[in-house]
């Protein structure tokens, strides 16, 4: 059973750092092409990374340079290593990914940047 669990997320001044996991079960996260998505309310949703099975990466320009997007394939979880946060970058985060032919996601986690 393919299933996806969000953590991490909070609270955090603009500045800070958060770093969201992604606990994946029954497929191994090093064989899929995984994303992070966020929305915010009122807006669509947004591709903010993506990291390919061979370790390619890509980031959305409003988050190039601030978030990375490490994977632990021993304990078979996704991260997001989130920097210099800002207060728009404020939204509930989600990791996806195409799983055996169909489309998974979590629960998200909510993260807020504010003072």
């Amino acid at each position: 059973q393919v299933q996806l669990v969000e953590s991490g997320g909070g609270l955090v001044q603009p500045g800070g750092s958060l770093r969201l996991s992604c606990e994946a079960s029954g497929f191994r996260v090093i064989a899929n092409a995984m994303n992070w998505y966020r929305q915010a309310p009122g807006n669509h949703r947004e591709l903010v990374s993506t990291l390919t099975s061979n370790e390619n990466t890509n980031y959305a320009a409003s988050v190039k340079g601030r978030f990375t997007i490490p994977r632990d394939n021993a304990n078979n979880i996704l991260y997001l290593q989130m920097n210099n946060l800002k207060p728009a970058d404020t939204a509930v985060y989600y990791c996806d990914g195409i799983i055996y032919g169909s489309p998974y996601w979590g629960q998200g986690t909510q993260v807020t940047v504010s003072s």
